[in-house]
C-alpha cells in the first residue's frame, strides 16, 4: 500500500501495561466510527505494513486500546510513536458541500469579492484554526477554514467560494 492511497489516521502514542497492548491517538471527529476495524497500516521503515488487530476497544476520548496480532509485548513496545494510516476508500461518504482536506488540494479560490484568488496547494490543521495555504503568484495566502465563509465546494470543477472579512486578502497583496 502506498501512502498516497491512504489517508492519516493517527499515532500509537504509548504502550498500555505489559501484555502487547498500545494506546491509538486518532485525528478524528468521530472515533467511534473507527472501533470495529480489522486492520491499519503502521509506517515501518518508510514503508505501510498491515497489521491485524487481536482486540480493540474505546480508551479515552479520541484513543483506542489495542492489541496487534502475533506480536510480542517487546515488538509491540517498538511501534510507539508510529503513523497509523487507512486506505482512502475507507474513508465514510460525506455530504454534499463537505470535504477532506486532502481532496481540496489543487482546488481554486474564488473570493466573492477579490476573484479567483489562486489554488490550494495544503490545509494546514495543525494549530487551532484549519488554514487554507493558498499560492497567488508565488505568495502564500493563508485564509482560515470557517464554515460561514465557504459558500460553494463545487467537486466537479473541483473550486470552492468563499467570502472572507473586508481587508483579509488585502494583507497578503
Amino acid at each position: 500500500m502506498q501512502k498516497e492511497d491512504c489517508y492519516y489516521l493517527g499515532k500509537i502514542t504509548k504502550k498500555h501495561g505489559f501484555k502487547g497492548n498500545l494506546i491509538l491517538h486518532l485525528e478524528t471527529d468521530e472515533p467511534e466510527l473507527y472501533q470495529n476495524m480489522e486492520s491499519v497500516f503502521i509506517e515501518t521503515n518508510g514503508m505501510l505494513v498491515p497489521f491485524f488487530f487481536e482486540t480493540i476497544g474505546p480508551h479515552s476520548k479520541n484513543k483506542l486500546l489495542v492489541k496487534f496480532e502475533d506480536l510480542t509485548p517487546e515488538e509491540a513496545e517498538k511501534l510507539v510513536n508510529r503513523s497509523v494510516w487507512l486506505p482512502l476508500d475507507t474513508l465514510p461518504e460525506l455530504e454534499d458541500d463537505a470535504f477532506y482536506y486532502h481532496e481540496i488540494i489543487g482546488y481554486k479560490v474564488i473570493d466573492s469579492r477579490k476573484g479567483e484568488i489562486g489554488l490550494i496547494k495544503n490545509v494546514n490543521d495543525s494549530g487551532i484554526q484549519a488554514l487554507f495555504e493558498i499560492d497567488f503568484d508565488g505568495k502564500q495566502i493563508l485564509i482560515p477554514v470557517v464554515d460561514d465563509w465557504i459558500l460553494e465546494v463545487n467537486k466537479d470543477e473541483k473550486f470552492i467560494r468563499i467570502e472572507t472579512p473586508d481587508g483579509l486578502i488585502e494583507l497578503y497583496l
